[in-house]
């Protein structure tokens, strides 16, 4: 049987937002009859706020922080001891004063157990102002164009491209790969930043060649759904053909 794996920002819900309440109920349902895992770049008390006490605490496990952060049944079972060094906050601050998007709204740099989220807008931002920054980095692709400036200035981290806004910034190796080394069998994950680059991207790379495992990068919330959906009534393999 395999195990279900589930990205949140932007696989069940909306970026930043909630879990639409009809999903969720169908979800649950689903967690009921299945094996199923989250995992995400955000900490476990955001992962609540999106999707609820009642999904966190339903699953196997939520893996946080890209997997540098374990919840079960609500409880924290382990975290990643690590600080984001010096010099490295050094360079975010001068992309956060050299960016081309000039709107601050807070909180750039957001240290999370074992993990640090840089975003030149801010984790502050409303709606308006996250679409905002969407339009403005879809052109310029300014996300993508730190990731690699940064990998490429430190060999001993990882930036990756995370949810509408920011930068997931981790020692190296320790992104969502290392999930695929703590779930025993096969694994079906769903994603929605499967290109690389992504936080997605390294679990996808991780399980490929894994027996009866697959990775299914979603657009939305809605696609996923679809997806289990088709599930629920047919065989994985038939229901990825439909959707």
């Amino acid at each position: 049987m395999t195990n279900f794996v589930f990205d949140v920002d932007g696989t069940l819900t909306p970026s930043r937002g909630k879990m639409d309440e009809g999903f969720k109920r169908f979800f649950l349902k689903f967690i009921e009859d299945h094996t199923v895992y989250l995992v995400t770049g955000s900490d476990y008390y955001k992962t609540v706020e999106q999707v609820g006490v009642e999904v966190t605490e339903s699953v196997e496990k939520v893996f946080n922080c890209s997997g540098n952060s374990v919840w079960k049944n609500g409880e924290n079972i382990f975290n990643t001891d690590w600080t984001m060094p010096k010099e490295a906050k050094g360079w975010c601050n001068m992309k956060l004063s050299e960016s081309a998007f000039t709107l601050r709204t807070g909180n750039h740099i957001e240290e999370r157990p074992g993990l640090v989220n840089f975003s030149t807008i801010g984790r502050g931002c409303n709606l308006e102002q996250r679409h905002m920054y969407v339009e403005f980095d879809e052109k310029a692709r300014e996300r993508e164009i730190l990731a690699k400036e940064f990998n490429d200035m430190f060999p001993g981290m990882t930036a990756q491209v995370a949810g509408e806004t920011g930068l997931d910034i981790i020692p190296a190796g320790k992104d969502k790969r290392q999930v695929a080394g703590m779930i025993e069998g096969p694994i079906t994950f769903f994603g929605d930043k499967m290109e690389y680059g992504g936080n997605d991207y390294p679990l996808k790379f991780a399980i490929e060649g894994r027996k009866d495992s697959a990775a299914i990068k979603v657009k939305d919330w809605k696609q996923t759904q679809k997806y289990l959906q088709q599930i629920s009534l047919f065989s994985l393999q038939e229901a990825v053909g439909m959707v």
